[in-house]
């Protein structure tokens, strides 16, 4: 089959690799039908190079049709249309069964220290194979995938793998309620998804980015925009805005891509580039990230808030304003998205019969997935209004 491939920092390629079969008798394998780049794909280009090897396939934004099912697939069944969470959960251990399934004790990577596996991202989170191919190898098929009803557009559920879990979880966790106000941080998929759900929990969102195709679709859709580029100090621009206490709640939907902090960088661009052996206890123990998103975010939120981290970080020894979040009282919630904790209510949201998130708008490029690598490029550098980009294999 054809997938997109790993083959250094910031080289990818599709490549003919082995089709996938079923391993366990967990497993099934579909036929990828729509697949999505991630943000998060972004770190794997070109940071965590050292933990990814050559041919590895990438990607975790997943739906298709289910091909091949195996003895305890639970109710799976061979033709059903399915959306696949990205990471990698059972259902049934102690810490799903306290819905939290990012730290599923099946999957979990104890040798690396990290939570469930994942799909399509390195060995600290299981190596398995992800799902920016033709086909995919379904771990813990018996509870994972949702299925999908028949006569919608995949991008109406497609999003359900990753993005709009991720943003339910970010928007559940900053604790605002009607009539307070969220300030997001970052408005690419997982801010704009995060934006629109507290739009119809009835909060008031301000939503900060430097990009200008993210801050007209922001405004689009009735949002008020902070364009970091055009603030002295954006922490004083959100006090003006919220009668000089700060947001009620804040959302870091950036990470450790965050612009900002030149030095930080220049670091770990250049652990990146570190020969494996060395590189590897480097970024487990010493990694730090650009802070710019969360430091904001935290300097952003009113005394009492609660600022909510949806977006990825990997540093060991990052500094943070511990005297100022300790005096103000703030509340920090963050992790891995539970996907199925969330699946439920959202599934209710998106069989509606209007499309009250905008999912099937959210693309901004739909490509073949043999133009992957040019899509790369092309989201890491935010080229040709790139916000969001859809692979069909």
């Amino acid at each position: 089959m054809k997938a997109l491939t790993w083959q250094g920092t910031e080289k990818v390629s599709v490549e003919d690799v082995p089709d996938p079969r079923i391993e366990q008798p967990t497993d099934a394998i579909i036929k990828v039908t729509s697949t999505a780049i991630c943000g998060s794909d972004l770190h794997l280009y070109k940071v965590l190079g050292p933990y990814l090897h050559p041919g590895d396939v990438l990607g975790h934004e997943t739906m298709g049709v289910v091909e091949e099912v195996g003895a305890e697939a639970g109710d799976l069944k061979v033709g059903d249309r399915v959306v696949v969470p990205f990471n990698i959960s059972c259902g049934h251990c102690w810490m799903c069964s306290r819905g939290l399934f990012a730290q599923c004790e099946t999957t979990q990577n104890t040798e690396h220290g990290k939570g469930a596996s994942l799909f399509g991202y390195t060995d600290m989170y299981g190596a398995v194979p992800g799902g920016q191919a033709e086909y995919l190898r379904v771990p813990q098929a018996q509870f994972g995938p949702v299925k999908v009803p028949e006569g919608v557009a995949d991008e109406r559920f497609l999003y359900v793998s990753d993005v709009i879990p991720t943003a339910w979880q970010a928007f559940a966790y900053a604790d605002v309620t009607e009539g307070q106000t969220l300030a997001v941080f970052g408005l690419g998929p997982i801010g704009q998804m995060t934006a629109r759900i507290a739009k119809q929990a009835g909060v008031r969102v301000i939503g900060v980015d430097r990009v200008a195709e993210r801050l007209e679709l922001a405004r689009a859709w009735g949002f008020e925009v902070v364009d970091i580029d055009q603030v002295d100090d954006v922490p004083a621009a959100l006090l003006d805005l919220t009668a000089g206490r700060g947001a009620d709640g804040t959302v870091d939907a950036v990470g450790m891509e965050s612009h900002g902090n030149p030095i930080a960088e220049k670091a770990i661009s250049a652990a990146g580039l570190l020969p494996d052996a060395v590189a590897k206890p480097v970024i487990d123990r010493f990694a730090i990230d650009r802070l710019d998103a969360l430091t904001t975010a935290i300097k952003s939120v009113r005394r009492g808030g609660t600022v909510s981290v949806s977006g990825v970080y990997g540093g060991e020894v990052d500094p943070l304003p511990l005297m100022e979040m300790f005096d103000r009282g703030i509340t920090m919630r963050l992790g891995q998205c539970h996907v199925k904790r969330w699946t439920d209510d959202i599934v209710k949201v998106l069989e509606q019969d209007a499309d009250v998130l905008g999912t099937e708008s959210l693309a901004t490029h739909r490509l073949p997935l043999s133009e992957a690598p040019g899509a790369y490029e092309m989201f890491q550098k935010k080229q040709d209004g790139c916000i969001k980009v859809v692979l069909k294999p």
